[in-house]
């Protein structure tokens, strides 16, 4: 029996049962926090609180894509640092990273409609900051192929790589959670360990 059989079988058994019927519950009420409240926690205290979480580091890229309102011009890949990365289903294959909405390299991303998620070992600290800086060109010097699915820039050197196509995206307060459909992906045979982030340095 496949999925939609055992979801009206389960409909059916439901219906039978002597029982009241389900009523869902009332939405909450949602609003917006007022400019005179004041905040439930303090920026600077929630920031240090979770750099005691110590994350992987990664390098989100994509091919480059065609400009809107522009003729001709093709710019050249798009990639940046992200700490906020995670696998998140099996079944379909699903993985997650988190962008803030004022990036500028997130747009860029958008248009393409694909990524490749770059795990960097715990050499790669200088690559990682290669691709923190905004405003330049942060594959000068970096060598890099096409990952098989969606030709974005796979990383030399790096642990592993994961090939998406955007799957979907979520508003999060200031940032955006992107999910990705894995597409292909591929790990290192090396035992290096991954570079690690904690409280404003690599580990």
């Amino acid at each position: 029996m496949g999925q939609a059989g055992m979801a009206e079988a389960a409909v059916r058994y439901l219906r039978s049962m002597k029982t009241p019927p389900v009523v869902a519950l009332p939405r909450p009420e949602l609003r917006c926090v007022g400019e005179d409240e004041r905040a439930p926690v303090d920026r600077a205290e929630f920031r240090r609180v979770l750099g005691s979480f110590a994350t992987g580091v990664t390098v989100v890229t994509a091919p480059a894509a065609d400009v809107e309102g522009t003729t001709g011009v093709t710019p050249g890949p798009a990639g940046f640092a992200c700490q906020s990365f995670s696998s998140l289903s099996l079944d379909p294959p699903l993985v997650a990273f988190m962008v803030g909405r004022t990036s500028t390299t997130w747009p860029r991303i958008a248009r393409a409609g694909v990524f490749c998620v770059n795990v960097l070992g715990a050499s790669q600290g200088e690559l990682c900051r290669a691709f923190a800086v905004s405003g330049a060109d942060k594959f000068a010097g970096v060598e890099y192929d096409a990952a098989p699915a969606s030709g974005s820039p796979r990383l030399a050197g790096t642990l592993a790589w994961i090939d998406c196509t955007i799957h979907a995206v979520h508003t999060g307060g200031d940032h955006l959670i992107v999910v990705g459909r894995v597409n292909a992906l591929g790990a290192a045979d090396g035992d290096e360990p991954p570079l690690l982030f904690r409280k404003g340095r690599f580990l």
